[in-house]
C-alpha cells in the first residue's frame, strides 16, 4: 500500500488563533436545539394529519377546511425542510465536517456547500414558506382582514426582493473568485491556433492545489502519458460534440458523482479525452486511477480469488474518478462481466467514471458474456454524458501523411 505524506504547513497559527477558531464549538449546542425543535414540527405534522382525518372522517371537513389543512401541512414540512438545510448545512459550514463523501444519500447540495450558497438557499427556501402562508390567507379571504392581506403581501415581495438580491450578489462574487483562482493557478497558455479553442482553462479553488500534492496525483493515477484537453486536436474528427467536452473540463460531473463515456472508432482520440479529463481532476484536487478494460478484470479478478473483492470496492471509494479505456477491445467471459457489475454498480450515484469504448452502449452485449451486459449499461447510463466521436483513425492518418511525403 502506498504510503501517504503531507506537506508541512507553510504557516503557524497562534494559541490565540487556535483558541479563536476553537470557539466555533460553541455553535454545536445551537445546531442540536434545531434537532429538538425538527423533533417538534414532526409531532406538530402528524398531529395536524390526525386532526384532518378525523373531521374528513366524521363529515365536519369542509373543502376550504381540507385546503387550509393540507396547506398548513405543507407549511409544516417546508420549515421542516429548512430546519435540515440549516442543521445540516450550517453544521458543515460553521463548525466541523461531517463527513458524508462517498455516501450514496449525501444531498447534492452539501457537495458544495458554502456560506454564500448556503444563504441563497435560505432565502429561496423562506420565500416558498412565505408563499404558503400567503396562500393561506387568500383561501381564507373571508376571514383575513385586509390590512392582514395587505401586510402579508408586502413581506412577501420583500423576502422576494431579498432572495432575488442574495442571488445577484453570489454570481459576481463566485464569479470574481474563480477568475482570481484561474490567475492563480492557470499556466502560461500556448501559441493561439488558427480556430479557437473550446476547452474551459483549469478550474481553481481546489481543495489541494499545490504543485507538488497535484504531480503526486498525477504519478499515482497512473496514466500512459499526460495529455491535456487544450493540446486535442479538435478539428481532426469529422464529428465531435465540442461544447459537451467544454462543459466537463469544468468538472462538474466529479462533483455530482457523475459518468462520462467516450464513444468512437479507435484512433479518434477517446483516450486523450479521458486522459486530459482525468489530468484536470487531479490538478483540481481528485485522485484518479487509469486503467484499461483488461487491467480493470485482471485486478478484480485478483481480489475475488483473494476473497477480498468488497475491500477492494471499497478502497477504490478513495479515488473520486475513475477510468476505465479501451472497453471493447478484447471480449470478456461471464465472470469478467460479473466483476465489471460489480464496479459500476458499487460506484453508482457514489463516484464517477471515465469509460471509452468503441462500440455503443446497445452493442455492450457483445463484448461482456452473461446476462449482466444490459444491467451494467443501465446503471452507467443513467447518469452519464455520452460523447460520440466519428472520424477516421488520427495515427493513420499521420502514418499515411508521413507515407505519401
Amino acid at each position: 500500500m502506498q504510503a501517504i505524506s503531507r506537506d508541512p504547513s507553510p504557516t503557524t497559527t497562534t494559541p490565540l488563533g487556535y483558541a479563536l477558531f476553537a470557539t466555533r464549538w460553541l455553535q454545536a449546542p445551537l445546531y442540536f436545539g434545531l434537532v429538538a425543535a425538527q423533533g417538534v414540527y414532526v409531532y406538530k405534522f402528524f398531529n395536524e394529519l390526525w386532526t384532518l382525518v378525523l373531521r374528513c372522517v366524521t363529515g365536519r371537513a369542509t373543502e376550504t377546511y381540507v385546503m387550509l389543512a393540507v396547506l398548513k401541512l405543507v407549511d409544516v414540512v417546508m420549515i421542516a425542510n429548512l430546519l435540515i438545510m440549516v442543521i445540516v448545512g450550517g453544521y458543515e459550514t460553521f463548525v466541523s465536517r461531517i463527513g458524508l463523501q462517498g455516501h450514496r444519500d449525501q444531498p447534492e447540495w452539501l457537495s458544495h456547500v458554502n456560506s454564500n450558497v448556503l444563504k441563497v438557499k435560505l432565502a429561496t427556501a423562506i420565500v416558498g414558506i412565505s408563499s404558503v402562508h400567503l396562500l393561506q390567507m387568500f383561501v381564507d379571504v373571508h376571514h383575513t382582514s385586509r390590512h392582514a392581506l395587505l401586510w402579508g403581501t408586502v413581506i412577501h415581495m420583500a423576502f422576494i426582493v431579498s432572495a432575488a438580491i442574495l442571488a445577484y450578489m453570489s454570481g459576481p462574487m463566485a464569479a470574481q473568485s474563480e477568475r482570481a483562482s484561474h490567475q492563480v493557478h492557470q499556466e502560461p497558455a500556448p501559441e493561439a491556433a488558427p480556430s479557437p479553442k473550446v476547452f474551459v482553462p483549469a478550474q481553481g479553488g481546489s481543495r489541494d492545489d499545490d504543485a507538488p500534492s497535484a504531480e503526486r496525483r498525477l504519478r499515482a493515477a497512473g496514466f500512459p502519458s499526460r495529455k491535456l484537453l487544450e493540446d486535442f486536436d479538435s478539428d481532426h474528427p469529422h464529428s465531435f460534440d465540442r461544447e459537451t467536452v467544454a462543459r466537463l473540463g469544468k468538472l462538474d460531473f466529479v462533483t455530482a458523482r457523475r459518468n462520462v463515456v467516450f464513444v468512437g472508432p479507435p484512433g479518434t482520440g477517446k483516450t486523450h479525452l479521458a486522459v486530459g479529463l482525468g489530468v484536470r481532476a487531479c490538478q483540481a484536487g481528485h485522485s484518479v486511477l487509469f486503467a484499461t478494460a483488461e487491467e480493470w478484470a485482471a485486478r478484480l479478478a485478483g481480489a475475488r480469488d483473494a476473497g477480498r473483492l468488497a475491500e477492494e470496492l471499497t478502497a477504490l471509494d478513495d479515488h473520486p474518478v475513475l477510468i476505465v479505456d479501451e472497453v471493447g477491445y478484447t471480449p470478456f467471459d461471464a465472470g469478467a462481466a460479473g466483476l465489471f457489475f460489480q464496479l459500476i454498480a458499487h460506484r453508482y450515484e457514489r463516484s464517477s467514471l471515465i469509460v471509452t469504448s468503441d462500440r455503443p452502449l446497445g452493442r455492450w452485449d457483445e463484448i461482456f458474456g452473461g446476462p449482466s451486459a444490459l444491467a451494467m449499461v443501465d446503471r452507467l447510463a443513467h447518469h452519464a454524458e455520452l460523447v460520440r466521436i466519428d472520424g477516421e483513425s488520427y495515427r493513420m492518418r499521420r502514418a499515411t501523411s508521413a507515407w505519401a511525403d
